[in-house]
């Protein structure tokens, strides 16, 4: 595995273990995601210039478009969150009240 590599997957999984441990704040969660999708679009775009391939050359953007959709719902649901039960603690949301 090449020095970049190695970053790259780093980088992916300190964004899975932020995920997974700090899930006090719905921002917090959030900002992990963007984390985990920043990491996969620039490993996914090396990987695509190291092949020289056409054929993969629409795949990051079309991972970047999907990451602007995830965060924007994510922003509408922090908001939507934050109006309703006063604030983004993930301990306040309970399914069976809605």
């Amino acid at each position: 595995m090449t020095p970049v590599h190695f970053a790259f997957s780093t980088t992916f999984l300190l964004g899975l273990t932020g995920l997974a441990f700090h899930r006090t704040h719905l921002l917090s969660a959030l900002l992990c995601l963007e984390g985990m999708m920043l990491s996969l679009f620039v490993a996914l775009s090396l990987w695509t210039l190291e092949l020289s391939s056409t054929n993969f050359s629409a795949a990051p953007m079309l991972l970047l478009a999907f990451s602007a959709c995830e965060a924007s719902a994510g922003l509408a649901l922090l908001v939507a969150t934050a109006r309703t039960h006063g604030t983004d603690r993930l301990q306040s949301l309970n399914l069976l009240q809605c």
